[in-house]
C-alpha cells in the first residue's frame, strides 16, 4: 500500500440495493469523494449492474464494474458446493468477504489512490492498544452484521468505513434514501444467497454442477436404521421439517456423517451442547489462526451461528491447533461448517469453522 493514498478518498462496494447507497450518500455528507464499485459474480447480471449504476448517477459519484465471477466461482461457489456435499452447512457471506470483496475493494482502492474502502454492513470498527485493529458490533443488536467479518485482518479495517454502524433500523436507511428521492428507497431487501435464484433451492443448485447426490440411512443414537434419507445436502443440524419420515413425535437431525453417508436423528435434548470445537481459525491480532496469548483461557462472548444471542464462553488452544469453546450454558445446534465467533465486550477477536 503507496504512503500516497488519498485519506479522503474512498471506494464503496455498491449493490444497488439501499443499504450501499445510503452508505454512500452518508460519506459524501462528510465530505469524502466517493467511488463506487459493482462487483458481478455472476457474469452478466445486467438488472444489478443497472441498479448499481442508477444509484450512482442519482448520488453523482463515479462508478467501477469489475467482473469477479471467475474469482467468485473458484472460491465462494465452489466451497459452497463441496461443504455441502460434506454434510457441512457453510455460510457464503462468511467466506467471500477476505476472498473476494474485501479483497477487490483493497485493489480497487490502491488503483484509484483511496486509502478507505467502505461497504453497506451495519458494523463498526474499533482500535484499542491491547486488540489493534477490530470489528465491532453495530449499535442495533437486530441488524449487527461483525459476526459476517470476523476474517477480516487488521491492515483491511483499518482502511474500512462502515457509515451504517449507529442505524438503529433499516427503515432509518430508506428514510434517508426517501428523502434524497432515490429510486431503490423501498426497494426489497436481496435474497439470502446471492448467486441462487429465487425459484431455484440450494439442493437443486448444487445437483446442477454436477454433485453426485446419493441417499442412505437414518439412524438413532445407537446406529440402528430407521429408513432412507434423499441426500446429505438436505440436512442440517437441528432440522425436524422436511425430514421425509414420521414417528409419532418430533424429532431432530442431531448429526451427519458423510463417511458413513448416515443422517442420525435424535431428540430435541439431543442438540445442546457445552463445547464447541472450531478449526480454520482466524484472529485479526495475529492475522493468522494463531490465538493472542491474551485470549488463551479468556472468557469471551462468542456466537454459534449469525442469529445466536453471544453466550459467555471460555476458549483455549487445543493440542492439534483446533480451538475449544467451553461455554457456561448449552448451546443448541452448533452446526459443522458454520463459524463460531468470539467477542471481548462488542469487538471481534476471532473465529473459526465448527467442527
Amino acid at each position: 500500500m503507496s504512503a500516497a493514498l488519498n485519506k479522503n478518498k474512498v471506494i464503496l462496494g455498491l449493490s444497488g440495493g439501499v443499504d450501499s447507497t445510503t452508505a454512500a450518500l452518508l460519506l459524501r455528507e462528510k465530505g469524502m469523494d466517493v467511488t463506487g464499485l459493482y462487483f458481478d459474480v455472476s457474469c452478466g447480471n445486467e438488472e444489478g449492474r443497472r441498479a448499481a449504476e442508477q444509484a450512482a448517477s442519482e448520488i453523482g459519484i463515479p462508478f467501477i464494474y469489475r467482473n469477479v465471477n471467475q474469482l467468485f466461482e473458484s472460491t465462494v461457489i465452489d466451497n459452497f458446493c463441496r461443504e455441502y456435499a460434506a454434510g457441512r452447512t457453510p455460510n457464503p457471506c462468511v467466506f467471500c468477504n477476505p476472498t473476494v470483496k474485501f479483497k477487490i475493494l483493497t485493489q480497487e482502492a490502491d488503483r484509484i489512490g483511496a486509502f478507505h474502502i467502505a461497504t453497506g454492513h451495519y458494523a463498526n470498527t474499533a482500535c484499542s492498544p491491547q486488540l489493534g485493529w477490530t470489528i465491532r458490533r453495530a449499535a442495533n443488536e437486530k441488524k449487527d452484521q461483525s459476526y459476517m467479518l470476523y476474517r477480516l485482518p487488521a491492515e483491511i479495517i483499518k482502511r474500512l468505513l462502515l457509515p451504517l454502524s449507529s442505524m438503529e433500523d433499516k427503515q432509518q436507511a430508506r428514510a434517508i434514501a426517501r428523502e434524497q428521492g432515490l429510486f431503490n428507497a423501498d426497494k426489497k431487501d436481496s435474497q439470502e444467497i446471492c448467486f441462487i435464484a429465487d425459484d431455484e433451492n440450494y439442493a437443486d443448485y448444487i445437483r446442477r454442477r454436477g454433485f453426485t447426490i446419493t441417499e442412505g440411512d437414518f439412524v438413532d443414537k445407537e446406529g440402528k436404521v430407521l429408513g432412507q434419507h434423499k441426500g446429505l445436502i438436505h440436512y442440517t443440524i437441528g432440522q425436524r421439517k422436511g425430514l421425509g419420515i414420521t414417528f409419532g413425535k418430533p424429532v431432530f437431525v442431531i448429526g451427519v456423517d458423510p463417511v458413513k453417508n448416515t443422517v442420525t436423528l435424535g431428540d430435541h435434548e439431543d442438540l445442546f451442547s457445552r463445547e464447541v470445537i472450531s478449526s480454520e481459525s482466524f484472529f485479526p491480532a495475529t492475522g493468522s489462526g494463531r490465538m493472542p496469548e491474551y485470549l488463551e483461557n479468556a472468557q469471551v462472548l462468542a456466537k454459534i451461528r449469525y442469529a445466536a444471542k453471544p453466550a459467555p464462553a471460555r476458549i483455549k488452544t487445543m493440542p492439534d491447533g483446533r480451538i475449544l469453546a467451553a461455554f457456561e450454558e448449552k448451546q443448541r445446534a452448533a452446526t459443522p461448517g458454520q463459524s463460531i465467533v468470539f467477542y471481548l465486550s462488542d469487538c471481534v477477536v476471532g473465529g473459526g469453522f465448527i467442527e
